[in-house]
């Protein structure tokens, strides 16, 4: 290995050459970081212009591109940053890229069979795009968590919980997934009514609920809300259902304003719903002890 910039002995020190090489290898490396960066800025843009922005006609819908965008993101880091690293190793030490190219593939085989769980990642990741498992903007299980998709990288996949929290999944770990953006979803509202209620009453009330909800949701709703009857006796209450069927994303907003609609209705028809009212028993001779005791 032969480093242009540093002399063999120190008698051969010169300290004007030194710093003008010095210098060099600075103003090189800044480059080299300047021109990746920009390389990196200019992909990005042209990716984003291809896959998400939505001025222009694209052949991917919305979601598709972003987890395209997402996952081409993440490629083009790690191999700008490689290059960008490659050029720098080369200047400072003047190795031949060639035969480091050659070493980093050896090296890569034998890390290979020692980060079997990398590769599982890597390979899982291409799986979820090519089998279309999801898509980022859509709302998932996998395991234990549930939220929306936020990144799918080319080794983890980034799921945002509803309370915020941010879920980083090795894409080799998922192995099942539930999605809940994918055809009709359905929306189920359930309504206890007490046994000496009207039921027939109450059921006209829910499905004139059911008609003005459905005419206002309108092209959300994929199969208008109707009053199943009763589904099921409780221990003190008559079960009452409602379902429906949406676009994505859009049973949980049907069934707040069912319940709220239903609610409400409710209340200006003089319909009771379950009061639960919390007993508690008390032994009448052990309060008399202890307030003897206490005296």
């Amino acid at each position: 290995m032969n480093v242009s910039w540093i002399p063999e002995t120190i008698s051969d020190l010169n300290w004007y050459k030194l710093g003008i090489d010095v210098l060099n290898t600075v103003l090189y490396l800044i480059v080299v970081i300047v021109v990746a960066r920009l390389a990196y800025g200019l992909a990005i843009y042209l990716l984003k212009r291809v896959l998400v922005d939505r001025k222009g006609k694209h052949l991917l819908d919305e979601r598709k591109g972003n987890t395209l965008f997402s996952l081409f993101r993440s490629l083009l880091f790690y191999l700008i940053s490689f290059t960008a690293l490659l050029y720098s190793l080369k200047r400072l030490f003047d190795i031949d890229t060639g035969a480091l190219l050659a070493s980093a593939s050896v090296l890569g085989v034998a890390l290979g069979f020692g980060s079997q769980s990398l590769v599982k990642d890597i390979i899982g990741g291409f799986f979820i795009l090519f089998e279309n498992q999801f898509s980022v903007g859509e709302t998932v299980k996998t395991g234990e968590f549930m939220g929306t998709i936020e990144e799918t990288g080319i080794r983890t996949t980034r799921i945002r919980a509803w309370g915020g929290e941010l879920h980083i999944i090795p894409n080799g770990s998922i192995t099942a997934v539930t999605n809940f953006s994918r055809g009709k979803m359905l929306a189920k509202v359930e309504i206890q009514i007490p046994y000496d209620e009207d039921l027939d009453r109450a059921m006209a009330v829910m499905s004139t609920v059911c008609e003005e909800v459905s005419a206002e949701f309108g092209e959300k709703i994929v199969e208008a809300p109707t009053v199943q009857g009763v589904t099921q006796f409780g221990e003190r209450n008559v079960v009452l259902r409602v379902v429906a069927f949406t676009q994505p994303d859009e049973q949980w907003g049907l069934e707040r304003e069912l319940r709220r609609r239903i609610h409400s209705s409710f209340l200006k028809e003089g319909i009771r719903t379950p009061q639960f009212q919390s007993v508690i028993m008390t032994d009448p001779l052990k309060s008399s002890f202890q307030d003897d005791k206490v005296r």
